[in-house]
């Protein structure tokens, strides 16, 4: 546990095993999230977020912050679970054993366009039945979450993958699960941009030496200064408290 939230220590091959046998045994409204210190330190002040990151399914450690909080506490995460991990290597499990149905929800009519093609030529075996571009917005109106209810169970797919940055996605997850016909749900946020090269990833070496935070901050200054420089400090003081009790 960090800081109360259950996060988990599994390996990501681990996860993706759990991921499709939930999937196969057709169980509904399974989710994931990804935990990182900005994340951890929003949902102390929002309790709706809070909550879609405590009742989720599975909380994957996504940054080298999680990694560092764990050693801090004594726990044994060994390394990072981003959301592209669990999207690519649970894509790859699906596309082999073939049969599986997909759905995108989020980003723009073009991003998601460039999504279907870039899916159709590296896992052919899943095949993509729907999209949905929502109206960009802090919240929806009921309206709104009601059309893409109806577009997402009209599809009838598997996976549905959401990307519509947090806390928004998560708590949309959350509140509406139990509406969705879907065996499983992922709160990947930017990776529908990574997938598409919309932005760019950090180079691999700073991936490996857990500083992929570094040019993504370059790159997207104005919308990620506060999380490296408010919210990481607050996090590991929070921490640090955690691990005196």
């Amino acid at each position: 546990m960090i800081l109360s939230y259950p996060v988990t220590t599994a390996t990501v091959d681990t996860c993706i095993e759990e991921v499709v046998a939930w999937i196969e045994a057709g169980d509904k409204g399974r989710y994931f999230v990804c935990a990182n210190p900005h994340s951890l330190e929003v949902a102390r002040h929002d309790r709706e977020f809070d909550r879609a990151l405590r009742h989720a399914d599975l909380v994957v450690p996504d940054g080298i912050g999680m990694v560092l909080a764990s050693g801090i506490l004594g726990g044994c995460i060994k390394d990072r679970v981003a959301g592209s991990d669990i999207f690519r290597e649970l894509n790859l499990a699906l596309n082999e054993k073939g049969g599986f149905r997909c759905f995108f929800l989020g980003s723009t009519g073009e991003n998601l366009s460039r999504i279907c093609d870039r899916m159709a030529k590296e896992f052919p075996c899943i095949d993509v039945v729907g999209t949905y571009s929502p109206p960009f917005a802090e919240e929806f109106s009921d309206e709104e979450s009601q059309a893409m209810i109806a577009a997402i169970n009209r599809a009838q797919p598997d996976v549905l993958w959401v990307g519509m940055t947090a806390p928004k996605q998560e708590k949309w997850i959350y509140l509406n699960k139990d509406k969705l016909n879907v065996k499983f749900i992922g709160a990947i946020g930017a990776v529908f941009d990574f997938y598409t090269g919309n932005v760019r990833r950090s180079h691999p070496w700073f991936l490996k030496h857990g500083l992929e935070w570094l040019p993504r901050l370059l790159q997207e200054p104005h919308r990620l200064w506060r999380r490296t420089f408010i919210s990481a400090p607050v996090f590991f003081w929070l921490v640090l408290k955690q691990k005196i009790r």
